[in-house]
C-alpha cells in the first residue's frame, strides 16, 4: 500500500468548517465502537487524565480510523518521547498540555515533523501500515500539532506562540485556564472575564491563520461557539456521558 492518505481535520478547515470532536478517556474498545456511532469528525485519546496507557492506543486507534474521524491524542505533557510514540502508533494530531512559551511550541512542532522541519524520529511502526508507504513523505503536511493554552503565562506569551512555523493549532483548557484566573475549575465558562479571554485568545488565532480549539462540556454550549470561529470543539467524554446516561436512566426509574 503506498498510497497517499489525508487529514479529515484539515479537509474540514480548508473547507471552512468547524470540526466536532468526540474525547476518549475510557481505554474500552467496545466503548469507543459505541461512541463512534456518532459520527465525530475527529476523536482524541486522553492519555494525560484519561485512563488509558500507550498500549491502548493500538486498539482504540483503529475503530477511530474505520469510522472515518481524525484519531488525536492528548499527551501526557510535553514530552518528545510520548508525543512520537503516539504519532509512530498512527495519531493525525498531537495535543500537548501546558505550552506557555514560544519554546515549548518548538519543541512540540519538531517532535511531530520529521526533518528537515523538525526532529521527529523516523519509524512509523503502525502508522505506516495504517496510512500506506507513502506515509514518511506525508506525515509533514497532515500531522496537527496542538498547543494546550490553559496558563496566565501561555496567554501572556501567544502571539510568540502562535509564529512558531509548523504549528497546527491552538487548544484552549478552560479548567486549567480558569484556575490560572482565580475562578474554579471547569467547562462552559460564563464569567464575564473568562468568557473575553476565550474569544480574544480565538481572535489572535484567527489572525494569526491558525485553527483554535475549545474543550466544552455540553452540546448547547458548544453550538454557541460555533458562531464566534472555532475551529473544533470538543464535546464531553465517554466516562462523562455514561455518567450522565446512568443518573438519568436512575432518576427516570426512581420518578416513575
Amino acid at each position: 500500500m503506498s498510497q497517499a492518505f489525508a487529514n479529515p481535520l484539515r479537509q474540514i478547515w480548508a473547507a471552512g468548517g468547524t470540526a466536532l470532536n468526540g474525547w476518549i478517556a475510557l481505554p474500552s474498545p467496545l466503548a469507543a465502537e459505541a461512541m463512534m456511532q456518532a459520527g465525530w469528525d475527529s476523536v482524541t485519546i486522553d492519555l494525560q487524565h484519561g485512563t488509558a496507557e500507550y498500549a491502548d492506543l493500538l486498539s482504540l486507534l483503529p475503530i477511530i480510523e474505520k469510522a472515518g474521524a481524525a484519531p488525536l491524542v492528548r499527551v501526557p505533557w510535553l514530552d518528545e518521547a510520548a508525543i512520537m510514540r503516539a504519532l509512530d502508533a498512527g495519531a493525525l494530531g498531537i495535543i500537548a498540555p501546558m505550552v506557555e512559551t514560544a519554546a515549548d511550541a518548538r519543541r512540540l512542532v519538531s517532535a511531530c515533523l520529521y526533518p528537515p522541519s523538525g526532529a521527529r524520529s523516523f519509524g512509523p511502526i503502525r502508522a505506516r501500515l495504517a496510512r500506506g508507504d507513502a506515509y514518511g513523505s506525508v506525515a509533514n503536511a497532515e500531522i496537527v500539532p496542538f498547543a494546550m493554552i490553559e496558563t496566565r503565562a501561555a496567554v501572556d506569551n501567544l502571539n510568540d506562540i502562535l509564529a512558531v512555523p509548523g504549528l497546527g493549532g491552538i487548544y484552549i483548557g478552560p479548567a486549567d485556564l480558569s484556575l490560572s484566573y482565580g475562578f474554579p475549575p471547569g467547562f462552559d465558562r460564563e464569567e464575564p472575564e473568562m468568557l473575553d479571554l476565550i474569544v480574544q485568545i480565538l481572535k489572535r488565532c484567527t489572525a494569526a491563520g491558525l485553527p483554535c480549539g475549545l474543550h466544552c462540556g455540553t452540546p448547547a454550549y458548544a453550538g454557541r461557539m460555533v458562531s464566534k470561529g472555532f475551529g473544533l470543539l470538543t464535546v464531553g467524554s465517554d466516562a462523562r456521558f455514561l455518567e450522565a446516561g446512568a443518573r438519568a436512566a436512575a432518576a427516570a426509574f426512581r420518578a416513575a
